[in-house]
């Protein structure tokens, strides 16, 4: 019998940004989370990896270096979805695809608002700490972007 505790596989965190979806859209490009998310030192284009997508290498304090492939972006619908293709030091987990979607708020007490929704869907091979610490991370990284928001 299997020790291991059955979890979800899957996390979504979600926050109403008090900016409009011009402000808060114009930073959720893979490349430019550095620009709000405290956690990373630097997030850069990965030169040669791809002609048919996007690849960024994301740098986080604490050394963890991620290589994110852009797996899906639309400027109609305000969403991003990446996965990890690469990790240093490795994941304990096969692999993780994301996505990011944001939306105009448009009545009620936070109109003019956004509302930005991060959702990770992992392999079956992640366990509970792993989703944990993903929903940490997000719901640290959309406080991050909101102060950002707030600064410009």
């Amino acid at each position: 019998m299997s020790s291991r505790i059955p979890t979800s596989t899957s996390v979504t965190e979600s926050a109403v940004i008090n900016a409009p979806l011009s402000a808060v859209w114009h930073l959720i490009k893979l490349q430019d989370f550095h620009h709000f998310w405290t956690k990373l030192e630097k997030s850069q284009h990965v030169k040669g990896s791809s002609h048919e997508t996007d690849v960024v290498k994301w740098t986080f304090k604490d050394g963890t270096v991620l290589e994110v492939k852009q797996e899906e972006h639309s400027t109609i619908d305000h969403f991003i979805t990446y996965s990890v293709i690469t990790a240093a030091p490795a994941l304990s987990y096969t692999s993780v695809i994301s996505t990011i979607r944001c939306f105009a708020v448009t009545s009620g007490q936070h109109e003019g608002s956004t509302f930005v929704q991060w959702s990770g869907n992992f392999s079956s091979d992640a366990d509970a700490g792993v989703i944990e610490d993903a929903r940490f991370k997000r719901k640290e990284a959309l406080t991050d972007l909101a102060t950002a928001v707030a600064k410009k």
